[in-house]
């Protein structure tokens, strides 16, 4: 069990770790490709959360988010993958602010086809967020050490 669960947490991590290099990779003067598909999310993000705090919010750069997104993709994976719950915590932030704004499904009609896109890699991010919660449920139920009690031995006569 213990070189299936290791095998199976390096699988898992290494969509994030893989991601997090790819962004890395791409990350240039300019942000790359991510800073340019998030701008407009973030900045509707921005202009919904001014409406509602008011003015007091400020200026949100999207190459610093990008950044924190690498590290904690990157940094999380690699703890997930040697059996830290801190690990699969980071990956649950990562997922937990990220994916809604991301996969914006909801600012679409059902009829458009980009609708049922964004809905399925919603769900899916949805999916890695409840395995990494089992992770961390099944991590704190199992006991760490498995206390053996010693056989009485027979006494002889």
């Amino acid at each position: 069990m213990g070189f299936a669960s290791f095998l199976g947490r390096v699988l898992f991590a290494s969509l994030f770790i893989l991601s997090a290099w790819q962004t890395f990779h791409d990350f240039g003067d300019d942000g790359g490709p991510a800073v340019k598909e998030l701008a407009p999310r973030v900045a509707s993000c921005h202009k919904f959360l001014t409406s509602k705090i008011g003015n007091g919010l400020p200026k949100i750069d999207v190459k610093h988010i990008v950044l924190a997104s690498i590290a904690i993709k990157g940094l999380g994976g690699l703890l997930f993958v040697f059996g830290g719950s801190t690990g699969a915590y980071l990956l649950m932030y990562y997922l937990l602010f990220t994916t809604p704004i991301v996969y914006d499904f909801y600012n679409y009609d059902i009829d458009e086809p980009v609708f049922h896109m964004l809905l399925a890699e919603f769900l899916q991010n949805v999916a890695l967020f409840g395995a990494l919660l089992f992770f961390v449920e099944m991590k704190k139920s199992s006991p760490r050490k498995v206390i053996r009690k010693k056989a009485p031995k027979a006494k002889t006569t």
